[in-house]
């Protein structure tokens, strides 16, 4: 799979280009090169045959037909490798001299040259060569043929074409190593590039692409990159800072408020008073669980991978969790249904993960209908922790599953429950802090209320698996357990 990813990369695709155009400039060279190699050996061989016909003819005009019987039979005696092949015959084709004995068959051209094979049919008596002569007519009715043996050239034409041949597929092999070579060494970088923008995007903005210092147009792209990073950071940063100042500020104002509006309601005789007196105090305790939840991601995301780290046990944790809001479910008839494997160890901090769990199981409550049933799980998959809670609600369209873990963000049809937009964000804040993943899927698919399943996968602890005592957890009206008035109302 990797080989094939790599061959459908640009790069390769770039590279297998370069090799077709330089395999045909190669291809041409080779073809003019044999073409002129051929080209003149063949010119050579012709030259000679016209030489000797030249003497021939020369022989004839000057000692007649008995000459020319003379000269050739002299000619065959000195050749006695037969290297030039000699035919004179009569007009009826009977042999006068020469070292074949009948004319041999063969497409002729209108120059009168002929291709032949020197074997029994004209009675040659030596191994099986190729041969190339000129047929002409002398005077007197006399034919004659005046040729050279070729399958030396013959068989040089072959190795430069075995040589050509073995060239080109040297050529095209060499040339698509070099290819892939070069397309593996641009997919490398082009691949750290991807990666490292992968885990930016999954919110590790601390991270930056690395460069090889060589100031390559690979260099400037990841320094254009890492300076817009910067800048973004630097802008999330000041925004983050603003609201997180803004929290800070109205917090005690808001606390003397809640506290005056809850003297008032205490000191009020009409019920009609009272009773706003008590919205007003409701409305401000709401405010304030949103002050305290920005106040708390804050902090989470300042510290970072700093918390107290200890092996947690997180089967009891979960139930823990479940039993502080047991009587909150059965107040909607609401029951749960718990698969927890026994044993599974976490290193973490137990306050925070505590805080993660309840914020999830009181969404669970809060959007699974009366009568309904939570799913509660922990498990243990390889090297992974699994705690998964589902439910049966309005659940989350597939395009804001990604979104929902931003400050404020409410799904459209949650927005008159309610909440504050901001319990998933800190759930997202615990789990990076463990090193966890956070999937979210939909619990019946399909369906008109398909409900939603979030299952966070962290990394299981690796040390001694023995069983750890649970410290009693903050109630739900703590800061830091998420209480039902901290939770995201997605």
């Amino acid at each position: 799979m990797k080989l094939l990813s790599q061959l459908r990369t640009s790069s390769f695709q770039l590279a297998l280009l370069y090799m077709v155009v330089f395999a045909t400039s190669v291809f041409l060279l080779l073809a003019f090169i044999y073409w002129r190699t051929a080209g003149f050996m063949t010119a050579q061989t012709d030259e000679t045959i016209e030489a000797e016909i030249a003497g021939l003819a020369e022989q004839y005009r000057g000692r007649g037909v008995n000459g020319l019987i003379t000269i050739i039979r002299e000619r065959v005696a000195r050749d006695p490798n037969a290297k030039s092949i000699y035919l004179l015959t009569t007009d009826d084709f009977l042999k006068l001299a020469g070292n074949i004995e009948s004319w041999p068959e063969g497409a002729r051209s209108d120059s009168g040259w002929i291709n032949f094979t020197l074997d029994d049919s004209v009675g040659w008596m030596g191994p099986k060569r190729l041969a190339r002569a000129r047929i002409f007519e002398v005077q007197g009715g006399l034919r004659l043929l005046v040729g050279r043996d070729v399958d030396e050239l013959t068989s040089l034409k072959r190795v430069i074409e075995t040589a050509i041949n073995w060239g080109m597929g040297i050529t095209l092999a060499l040339a698509l190593l070099g290819g892939f070579l070069m397309s593996r060494s641009t997919t490398r970088r082009i691949e750290v590039i991807n990666n490292t923008s992968r885990r930016i995007m999954n919110g590790h903005l601390s991270l930056r692409i690395p460069t090889r210092g060589t100031d390559d147009d690979f260099d400037q792209l990841a320094e254009n990159l890492n300076q817009m990073l910067d800048r973004i950071v630097y802008l999330m940063e000041g925004i983050r800072h603003v609201s997180d100042s803004i929290a800070h500020d109205l917090r005690t104002p808001l606390t003397r408020l809640r506290n005056q509006l809850e003297n008032t309601l205490m000191s009020v005789d009409n019920d009609e008073a009272r009773e706003q007196a008590g919205r007003a105090v409701a409305e401000a305790d709401q405010l304030l669980a949103t002050f305290n939840a920005l106040l708390r991601i804050a902090r989470l995301e300042t510290r970072g991978n700093t918390a107290d780290m200890k092996p947690v046990s997180l089967d009891e944790l979960v139930t823990d969790a479940c039993e502080l809001y047991e009587a909150l479910a059965e107040d909607k008839d609401q029951k749960f249904q718990q698969e927890l494997e026994s044993g599974v160890m976490i290193e973490g901090d137990r306050d925070l993960l505590f805080q993660m769990v309840s914020n999830l199981i009181d969404n669970a409550i809060k959007y699974t209908p009366e009568h309904g049933v939570i799913g509660v799980s922990v498990r243990k998959e390889d090297s992974e922790a699994v705690f998964e809670v589902r439910d049966s609600g309005i659940g989350i369209p597939d395009d804001e599953k990604d979104q929902v873990f931003q400050r404020f963000y409410r799904v459209g049809k949650s927005r008159s429950l309610p909440g504050n937009g901001l319990g998933l964000s800190l759930v997202s804040a615990v789990a990076e802090i463990h090193k966890g993943r956070i999937l979210l899927s939909d619990t019946h698919p399909g369906e008109s209320s398909p409900g939603l399943t979030v299952a966070i996968r962290m990394p299981a602890f690796t040390g001694a698996r023995k069983r750890i005592k649970a410290e009693p957890a903050a109630g739900p009206a703590g800061e830091e357990t998420g209480s039902p008035t901290e939770t995201s109302g997605v």
